[in-house]
């Protein structure tokens, strides 16, 4: 280990910065926010530097370095553009023994700079003993999406339980088992979710039953997106790591579900076209079950579980049945499809609405038929392969041109997506010679005609696809 890791207490410390331009300034706000008592000395500073001199948030000696400057100092950065000079500082401080750092200069440095994770009061500090800061840099950008935004909230909270606990549980290995149960149950993941007041009442049920008791089960509804799974948001991924069992569709990829915890149960109960599943009873019974056996349990669902995901039917089912649940949406279909495709689904000049139909079943003779064909609008079709002739029949029925630009897009954002363009009327046929597979978004207004131009995801067999049709 070529470095000591340690964090230093610097509120109302003297801390001296040499140089004031834009390496400096990046320095000087991390000091400014760990309370140290600033002195900057630079012949020029940046306006923000000389700003904050004036709010008094600092001192700026505008003027060269003076070896005198280092009296008192318990810390000192040099940040000037001449190598010679900060090497002469380094030696002063090292002859004075104080920390220094250079930066951009290992050698002459007594201490590093970190890379930081800032959850105040959680900090992680990451490090490559100065040989690589970009990586360091890249470290940080992976752990910054997967630390929770309310990490620094939870841990403020968990100290305020603290002394609770200190005070009724006298024994360290009583405490050690209340604390694990606290941040491996309920109350952690409803604090993290936002969920003050259900967080509150977890905690108030482990702290009464004074024990490790086995976590009360709950159910996560969680949209996976439209294929690609880093569509999956942070939120998704932290429920599929905090999961015993997932009960999952069958389009959820196995590159997805590869990001869930290694030991969690992956059960499928999807239903696929004309070959029916598990049905929506079962799946709510299974999720039921499955709670009440005190079981973490996320019904991942693709896209988004509330845009026809029958999320809502699966949140009344566990209502009635009193289980606790959540829900942290997706992308759905139509936006990452579309998106993917080239096709934005409003536009100032061509699109003022959009719309969502299902044309899943036999209840589209319900639909707004004149609505959905009038131009200056999107219509988003799901699941409406299997009736594409009866969609474009009744859209021209109800006036919509047959020279309307229309779009199919298959297995949207992932590595098999397709993408077919052309005029509403011509749709089906062309569909039926390439040979169009599910899952498929039908999309039919004046946008799709900026496909061409805006299309930016090529996966190859877009050129084959053109060329069959």
């Amino acid at each position: 280990m070529e470095y000591f890791p340690i964090f230093l207490d610097l509120k109302e410390q003297p801390v001296l910065v040499v140089g004031a331009g834009e390496v400096a300034a990046r320095k000087l706000a991390l000091l400014e926010r760990a309370g140290a008592r600033l002195t900057v000395v630079a012949p020029r500073a940046l306006p923000d530097v000389q700003e904050a001199s004036r709010a008094g948030r600092l001192r700026l000696l505008e003027r060269e370095f003076e070896p005198a400057d280092l009296s008192g100092q318990r810390l000192v950065i040099v940040a000037t553009a001449q190598r010679s000079l900060n090497r002469w500082i380094a030696r002063l401080c090292e002859s004075a023994h104080i920390a220094v750092n250079v930066v951009d200069d290992r050698a002459a440095s007594r201490f590093i700079v970190p890379a930081l994770i800032d959850r105040d009061p959680v900090l992680v500090a990451i490090s490559t003993a100065g040989t690589s800061p970009v990586l360091a840099r890249r470290l940080r950008e992976q752990l910054e999406r997967q630390l929770p935004a309310r990490l620094g909230s939870l841990a403020r909270w968990l100290g305020q339980l603290r002394v609770r606990v200190q005070r009724s549980w006298p024994r360290a290995s009583d405490r050690r088992r209340i604390f694990e149960a606290l941040l491996d149950g309920a109350a952690t993941r409803r604090w993290l979710a936002g969920d003050e007041p259900g967080a509150r009442r977890a905690a108030r049920e482990c702290l009464a039953e004074g024990r490790s008791a086995a976590p009360a089960g709950e159910v996560t509804l969680v949209g996976a997106g439209p294929g690609d799974p880093e569509l999956l948001t942070l939120k998704g991924l932290r429920a599929l790591q905090d999961a015993d069992v997932i009960f999952h569709d069958r389009l959820v990829t196995a590159q997805l579900l590869d990001l869930a915890r290694r030991d969690a149960r992956r059960v499928l109960v999807g239903k696929s076209p004309g070959r029916g599943g598990s049905s929506q009873e079962d799946i709510n019974a299974l999720m039921i079950d499955e709670a009440r056996r005190g079981q973490r349990v996320v019904r991942l669902k693709g896209g988004d579980p509330f845009v026809f995901g029958r999320g809502g039917e699966e949140l009344e089912a566990l209502a009635a049945a009193g289980i606790p649940f959540s829900v942290v949406p997706g992308i759905t279909a139509a936006t990452g499809c579309a998106a993917y495709a080239g096709v934005p689904l409003t536009h100032r000049a061509l699109a003022h609405a959009v719309t969502f139909v299902t044309a899943h079943d036999d209840g589209d003779q319900a639909l707004d038929w004149k609505a959905l064909a009038r131009p200056s609008q999107t219509a988003v079709f799901y699941m409406g392969l299997a009736r594409l002739e009866r969609i474009v029949t009744q859209l021209r029925a109800h006036g919509a041109d047959p020279a309307r630009p229309a779009a199919i897009v298959s297995e949207g954002t992932t590595e098999r997506q397709q993408v077919l363009t052309a005029p509403l009327a011509d749709i089906p046929s062309l569909a039926a010679r390439a040979a169009i597979g599910s899952p498929s978004l039908l999309i039919v207004g004046e946008v799709v005609a900026l496909q061409q131009a805006l299309a930016w995801f090529s996966v190859g067999p877009q050129e084959e696809l053109a060329r069959r049709a």
